[in-house]
């Protein structure tokens, strides 16, 4: 029997805590619209409400796939897999997460929240259960999970989420998820990580990624220089310098094969930590002094 302490360890690796950082994205909309200050509060609580929510998938996600991640160079060491963390803890545990995402999220951001979480959840489940298998759909799915969360943001703010928004978010998740496929596929234990991945070349997924990238540099620079006016103007057009920096240099990262956990670039790049702060520093000028 092992000591609650090492139970306990393996719970808190297991809900990933480090992938929080892509619930970030329910600040986007609020930002962009120019009501941070006043929905600052309920900005935080949808982040906080898709943390537990995505810590309870990724417990549940761990039961169902303990096995396969266990033939599995790197997701061998997960609590679940090594067995350092029981079956019976991580099912309980995942199911009280979601349970409490769900009910906070009416009184946290009304029934546009709940509706939008309740979406997100079921797509999780598709993507847990089916979707993954499926070449495409598992990275329109993971891309869709992304645009939830930044939808989420906008549900709270009560702020329409504009089409070049969506757009500008739909690509770049796209880009993001499709780095990590290559990244994954190009990897000595690529083709056992996860079935779809036998239906991809690393080539289409780097000419899906190229396109991506043109595609989201294309739309941002519409909209930087197409919807603003007078010094607004000028700081988002200045805008697009960093941005697209952080577009080469997630290409640049992907292509030495460091792109399987996007959210460790994140945390840990600094070159892309510089270009990401210079561009919210340029747009939050724009959008909120000038």
């Amino acid at each position: 029997m092992r000591f609650p302490t090492e139970q306990l360890t393996g719970l808190a690796r297991a809900a990933r805590p480090r992938q929080w950082v892509k619930n970030g994205l329910v600040f986007a909309a609020p930002l962009s619209a120019g009501v941070m200050p006043e929905a600052l509060g309920r900005s935080l609580a949808a982040f906080v409400l898709f943390c537990v929510a995505a810590s309870g998938t990724y417990l549940l996600n761990d039961v169902r796939d303990r096995h396969a991640d266990r033939e599995h160079e790197r997701k061998r060491h997960r609590p679940l897999a090594s067995g350092t963390l029981g079956v019976p803890l991580a099912l309980a545990t995942g199911g009280t997460l979601l349970g409490i995402a769900l009910t906070a999220a009416y009184p946290v951001g009304g029934p546009w929240l709940l509706a939008i979480l309740v979406g997100y959840l079921g797509l999780t489940s598709l993507y847990t259960f089916w979707l993954k298998h499926l070449a495409i759909c598992d990275i329109v799915a993971v891309a869709g999970c992304h645009v939830l969360r930044a939808l989420a943001g906008a549900a709270v703010a009560a702020v329409p989420a504009s089409s070049w928004f969506l757009i500008v978010v739909s690509l770049s998740a796209l880009l993001v998820v499709t780095g990590k496929r290559e990244t994954e596929l190009g990897g000595t234990s690529g083709h056992t990580a996860r079935s779809a991945l036998a239906a991809y070349t690393v080539s289409y997924l780097a000419q899906v990624r190229s396109m991506a990238s043109a595609a989201v540099i294309v739309t941002y620079c519409l909209w930087a220089l197409e919807h603003h006016s007078g010094a607004a103007l000028a700081l988002h057009g200045a805008s697009i310098v960093p941005f697209i920096m952080a577009i080469l240099r997630y290409n640049l990262l992907v292509s030495r094969g460091a792109g399987e956990e996007p959210e460790e670039i994140a945390l840990r790049d600094r070159a892309m930590q510089v270009f990401l702060a210079t561009l919210m520093v340029l747009v939050s000028l724009g959008i909120y002094v000038v």
